[in-house]
């Protein structure tokens, strides 16, 4: 009779989605150009990036942020944050997203950040987004659209939502509508297939009354560090 123990099947440990974040946030480190500033996006895995950036701040200038909420986490672990008009360019913009495709088009806005993210990216020689592998999809329209809006041309805009067959509505805080850091409203537009990024950007962008629409193809990551259960996979567009 055999009585050794038979082995125990090894098991791998599952991330965490907080995790998966840490890990992209720190992998997101190598793109950073020494004694540059770095643009800096709005988000949970921004921050977990911010948090890493502080490790090495010493080696860069600073940065130039997307949001009031990422100014506030840098400047307070010492990280100088510079306006965009202070600034000629940056190399590097690194930001999550709320979806990204196969070729780098994304939806983002889930922070209430979209427009000056946008700023910050048109601004950026290179766009990398830090996302885990959840925020990949075939075809976006997955995750409620955000568009920024001049708040008296809300209800047309929905309208003009309704005759795409979506449904858009307008994106509440304490049972109030949302203000953002420039003073807009944000509406979710959910029930859309955004079959041509680029188009569709083009075209709500030309709306009057839309400040920004959430639809990143203009301004679409050059690179993807995805956390996957089996580390940071990099796509490159």
């Amino acid at each position: 009779m055999n009585n050794s123990a038979s082995p125990k099947p090894s098991t791998v440990p599952v991330l965490t989605q907080d995790e998966l974040k840490t890990l992209v946030g720190q992998a997101a480190l190598q793109y950073v150009v020494p004694g540059e500033i770095v643009g800096v996006g709005t988000g949970s895995t921004v921050n977990k990036f911010i948090d890493a950036l502080a490790t090495i701040k010493d080696q860069i200038k600073g940065a130039v942020s997307s949001s009031v909420a990422s100014t506030e986490r840098l400047r307070a672990l010492g990280i100088p944050v510079f306006d965009c008009n202070e600034v000629q360019g940056l190399s590097v913009y690194i930001d999550g997203a709320d979806e990204i495709d196969a070729q780098g088009n994304m939806v983002k806005g889930g922070g209430a950040a979209l427009t000056r993210e946008k700023i910050v990216a048109a601004q950026s020689a290179r766009f990398v987004c830090i996302a885990d592998e959840s925020k990949l999809v075939e075809k976006l329209g997955k995750f409620p659209l955000p568009v920024e809006v001049v708040p008296m041309a809300t209800r047309r805009i929905i309208g003009q939502f309704a005759d795409m067959g979506a449904k858009a509505t307008v994106r509440l805080k304490d049972g109030q509508p949302l203000v953002t850091d420039n003073g807009q409203h944000i509406i979710d537009v959910t029930g859309l297939q955004i079959a041509d990024p680029l188009a569709f950007e083009a075209q709500v962008s030309q709306w009057p009354g839309v400040v920004t629409v959430g639809v990143f193809a203009f301004q679409r990551a050059q690179v993807c560090l995805l956390g996957t259960a089996s580390g940071v996979k990099t796509l490159n567009f």
